[in-house]
């Protein structure tokens, strides 16, 4: 955009000393009643030392320097000498030995030439009084007509003034006006252009503030009015009405602590123009850390991804410091429900809380200022998913005490986000070890040459079944499936629902498993069976031309088959 013209009016603040064509500036002395301008002459240097070399032959005679020369060194002083002279207290000078220069007698002449001026003056003005006074006849008589006008002498007065200054004084000071004058302007002129120039910027900021104002209520975050400055009159009758707006990003069922951390406010200086301030944030975000030991003893670290969000626009900004200040709402709920778990053990401080959720693995939440497992990330995302639920939670009970309709109690399975994570913690441990022994399982009759089909489904639900599961108020387990067929016959079907619930479905019974061991003897003794009967069937078969009988004793767990005599 192109700048007015008076913007790039240059004016330099030094003493010009080059006119318009670029020739030098003269020093003027004097201007002539004509119009005439009288400058001072160019120096020439060679010829006022010729000048002065002549005054000294023309003053002090042609031998002087021989005269100089024959002195000694001593002599050559100007000695003077102060007499006083005695009742009066007045000092003289003794005359110098050297005759009085030019430039001393025009200056005595000019000094003494005012004073006599005025001396002058003075005496003919007294001079004319005494006379007037004296040739004045108090006791004539009064004559009328044209004669007692003339009879007496006329009054007369006589102005004296200062003489004018010398034409160089006049001029000099001429242009300490003329100087004086354009200082002023410059100074002016440059009042006038910085305050311009900060009225624009104020403009342009003003305009800029109102559009970012625009697009952050765009963007669908919440605007609220701002409290009146300190100092305003809040009395009855006053002016209370806000002049200024703060962005609201927190939850709506959120506590006071937290609302009051999740306000922001754009920047009104030019230099963080465009920004968002945030008076109030921590900078601190929730890392989930899981850590596995194997049968080895080794230790698997895995982490969750914090998503960094470039604070180069308003709304990556505050998506930013709302996911800080949700995190921060989750880990102090985390912190009053790890003290109470049922089912694991949890050490908690100001930053980290440290859980044994199940055998072999840890689970650790820390506030990190800014920092890799896809478990964590899920387990972050679960933790929002709850908070939100318990926000529903609570925005029900509010409404139902303001209408008419009176809510029970509060669902305490609805305001709980960290034992839905521990039990899924649980589950995901208790699925691996049913996995386990049901893998043993598989894999041995499989060597020993038995058709085995395998199917193990530690979650059933889809997604979106899982999300409404988690944002339902009454929480319902999660549930998986497993399956084993042994040689196309006997099918064992188990459920499994977390935290570390089995069911056994068994042709002849329904059984509940309480531990891994009651499970393990429950495959032995159903392969064992199977096992048997596939081997009375193999006798059956064997020895259907003898008529023998095979049958199982489930007494002693063995497979006996009798024929011609024999018993085996």
């Amino acid at each position: 955009m192109d700048e007015p013209p008076w913007k790039k009016l240059k004016l330099s603040l030094e003493t010009p000393y080059k006119d318009d064509e670029g020739l030098p500036v003269l020093k003027l002395l004097d201007i002539t009643p004509e119009g005439r301008h009288v400058y001072d002459p160019k120096r020439n240097m060679t010829a006022e030392i010729g000048e002065k070399l002549t005054r000294i032959f023309v003053e002090r005679g042609v031998t002087f320097f021989d005269n100089v020369q024959g002195q000694p060194p001593t002599e050559m002083a100007w000695p003077t000498e102060l007499e006083v002279i005695d009742g009066e207290n007045k000092q003289d000078t003794s005359d110098s030995t050297g005759p009085t220069t030019p430039e001393e007698l025009f200056q005595m002449r000019v000094a003494l030439m005012q004073q006599l001026h005025i001396a002058l003056g003075e005496m003919t003005q007294a001079r004319d009084l005494l006379s007037q006074l004296l040739s004045f006849d108090a006791h004539a008589p009064l004559l009328s007509g044209p004669a007692s006008q003339s009879s007496g002498p006329s009054l007369t007065a006589t102005a004296v003034s200062k003489p004018q200054p010398f034409t160089s004084v006049q001029a000099f000071n001429t242009q300490l006006v003329i100087g004086g004058k354009d200082r002023a302007l410059r100074k002016a002129a440059h009042l006038f252009k910085s305050s311009a120039e900060k009225m624009e910027s104020g403009r342009i900021q003003n305009e800029r503030y109102w559009v970012d104002a625009l697009r952050i209520r765009r963007g669908n975050w919440g605007l609220i009015p701002a409290p009146l400055p300190s100092g305003s009159a809040t009395g009855k009758g006053a002016d209370r009405t806000s002049k200024d707006f703060l962005i609201s990003f927190g939850l709506e069922e959120s506590p006071a602590l937290f609302r009051r951390r999740a306000i922001g406010r754009i920047s009104n200086t030019s230099a963080d123009a465009g920004t968002v301030e945030f008076p109030l944030r921590q900078r601190t975000r929730l890392q989930v850390l899981i850590i596995t030991t194997d049968a080895a003893g080794v230790r698997h670290i895995e982490k969750n991804n914090i998503h960094a969000f470039e604070d180069s626009s308003l709304d990556n900004s505050l998506q930013c410091a709302q996911a800080e200040v949700v995190e921060q709402e989750i880990y102090s709920m985390l912190i009053k429900e790890a003290g109470n778990l049922p089912t694991a053990s949890a050490r908690v401080s100001e930053r980290l809380i440290v859980i044994e959720a199940a055998q072999g693995i840890e689970l650790r939440f820390e506030l990190v200022e800014r920092t890799t497992g896809a478990k964590c990330d899920i387990i972050l995302a679960t933790l929002r998913i709850l908070l939100l639920r318990v926000h529903a939670s609570a925005k029900a009970r509010r409404l139902g005490r303001a209408g008419l309709s009176r809510t029970g109690p509060p669902n305490p399975a609805a305001t709980q986000i960290l034992q839905p994570i521990i039990d899924l913690l649980q589950y995901e441990v208790f699925c691996d070890r049913v996995q386990v022994e049901l893998q043993k399982v598989a894999t041995a009759l499989q060597q020993a040459g038995i058709s085995t089909k395998y199917r193990f489904e530690p979650v059933c639900e889809g997604g979106s079944e899982l999300v409404a599961l988690l944002q339902s108020e009454k929480r319902g387990p999660m549930s998986g499936e497993a399956l084993l067929r042994i040689d196309d016959r006997h099918t064992l079907r188990f459920a499994l629902q977390s935290p570390s619930s089995l069911i056994a479905h068994l042709p002849q019974a329904t059984l509940s498993l309480a531990s891994i061991p009651q499970l393990a003897q429950l495959l032995k003794d159903e392969v064992t069976i199977c096992i048997l009967n596939r081997i009375c069937e193999t006798g059956h078969d064997l020895c259907d031309r003898a008529s023998g009988t095979w049958f199982v004793d489930l007494l002693t767990g063995r497979s006996v088959g009798r024929w011609e005599g024999c018993v085996l």
